[in-house]
């Protein structure tokens, strides 16, 4: 028996699943990256940018985007991880400067023109 009061849908437990599910993608993707599974890493980045865009969660999607862009970094795909931190650096929040600047993970891109505009656009202001 169940109570009545507490059925929910399908659609409504995977509304309110997303943001988990989402964050366990980019986490998962991460470790694929970190042990040199690059096709796994980035299908699993893709799919939690997709589960939870930006555009519909500012802050949780923009932190799929920040962690699909290091699986990029990390994975060799310099220009997918540049389009996504040029896609965060536009959100309020998303990125740092200091991270960018300081933070290993970015080290693959240290040196392209590219990262260095978008490290330099987040340069605090005088």
């Amino acid at each position: 028996h169940s109570v009545p009061a507490l059925r929910i849908s399908a659609p409504l437990v995977a509304a309110l699943m997303k943001p988990v599910l989402a964050g366990t993608g980019t986490f998962l993707a991460l470790i694929d990256a970190g042990l040199g599974r690059k096709e796994d890493a980035l299908r699993e980045g893709r799919k939690a940018v997709e589960l939870l865009p930006i555009e519909r969660d500012a802050l949780a999607g923009g932190d799929m985007i920040f962690g699909f862009a290091i699986i990029c970094a990390w994975t060799g795909e310099n220009d997918l991880a540049l389009q996504q931190l040029t896609i965060a650096a536009q959100k309020p929040g998303v990125l740092s400067y200091g991270h960018l600047k300081l933070h290993p993970f970015w080290d693959p891109l240290r040196g392209d023109p590219r990262f260095d505009k978008i490290v330099a656009s987040l340069a605090p202001k005088e």
